[in-house]
């Protein structure tokens, strides 16, 4: 039901956008978190528990759980959905709610290779309960950093799977990413200029987002750049992905109950790892807006701010002065171990 995809552009410049891709309304709201913070896995008894390493900005799903965001150090954690996932047992090992898992990775995290090496050991298993609609946690994460490395995590027959690879730019949802590559490559051999499969399927979707992130422009486009804001790279940059996104996207509307992994894309986010700015893109307002990291305190005892956006709210420009202190939200438990 989602879309990530990495860019990589001249001058070493690194974008990760995706589409969150969801049957109802997320009631998302944008947060900002500092270091410091005291945190939990919300696993019930012996769960993990950590102090924020780093701060970041994360869009919350439900207020319940962080779903997407990028840290101080431009680590990025998407989180989509995976019907195939399998978190297994907890074996003695301790506890982690699925809620956490992305903010866990933020908070603790500055390189894709860094969190790699402490994620393969499996120091916790995963706890999946179930959403406010109705729906199991069953999803996959994706990792990416500023240097561009790319990493999926995947939970298969009760064992995490890693495939670490800056080759990696693309994650959609099932089938396991295993399957997903092999897919691809049989595209690849058509070529995308005289065949691209059009359905809003997850493999489907994989396969144009694999060829449009290889046919847009990685350097200046002389017939745009003219058009680009200060006519600099990094916007052109951040204007080529959100096309991708959108082209990909589903409809707002079409949603299929049956088929978990086919619904409306609600919103967008691009991580601009570079330039350390986070854009936000609603299906259901008028424009997009963005947080420059320059202009956000992440410094530790600095207040948890809250950007709201459910509701129909809408913000234009850098909206990093508009977030408001507030209580932070509590992480979705799992309901058997509390």
């Amino acid at each position: 039901m989602c879309t990530r995809v990495v860019y990589l552009g001249e001058n070493n410049t690194v974008l990760t956008g995706r589409s969150m891709d969801w049957g109802q309304d997320m009631q998302s709201d944008l947060w900002l978190f500092p270091k410091g913070m005291s945190r939990n896995g919300a696993g019930g008894a012996g769960t993990p528990e950590w102090i924020s390493k780093y701060g970041s900005v994360i869009v919350a799903g439900y207020n319940m759980g962080s779903a997407d965001g990028m840290n101080e150090k431009g680590l990025v954690a998407n989180m989509l959905y995976l019907a195939e996932s399998d978190y297994g047992t907890t074996e003695g090992k301790p506890p982690l709610c699925i809620s956490t898992w992305i903010q866990y990775t933020l908070d603790n995290y500055a390189t894709v290779a860094e969190a790699v090496a402490a994620l393969q050991s499996e120091p916790f298993r995963i706890l999946a309960p179930i959403l406010p609609n109705g729906r199991p946690c069953s999803q996959h994460m994706s990792i990416s950093d500023a240097s561009g490395d790319s990493a999926i995590c995947e939970y298969i027959d009760g064992k995490l799977v890693i495939h670490h690879s800056k080759a990696f730019q693309v994650m959609t949802n099932s089938p396991t990413y295993d399957q997903q590559l092999a897919l691809n490559a049989y595209w690849e051999q058509i070529g995308g200029a005289t065949f691209l499969p059009g359905t809003i399927s997850a493999a489907d979707r994989f396969v144009r987002t694999s060829y449009f992130i290889g046919a847009i422009p990685t350097a200046v486009d002389k017939n745009y750049i003219t058009s680009v804001p200060e006519e600099k790279f990094q916007y052109q940059a951040v204007a080529s992905l959100m096309g991708v996104l959108r082209s990909i996207g589903v409809p707002l509307g079409i949603t299929t109950p049956d088929k978990p992994n086919i619904s409306s894309s609600i919103w967008r986010t691009i991580s601009d790892q570079s330039n350390m700015i986070y854009y936000f893109d609603s299906a259901t307002t008028p424009n997009t807006f963005w947080v420059d990291f320059k202009d956000v305190d992440f410094s530790n005892g600095a207040p948890v701010k809250k950007l709201a956006v459910a509701g129909g709210k809408y913000y234009a420009g850098n909206a990093a002065s508009q977030f408001v202190a507030a209580e932070p939200f509590t992480f979705l438990a799992d309901s058997v171990t509390q």
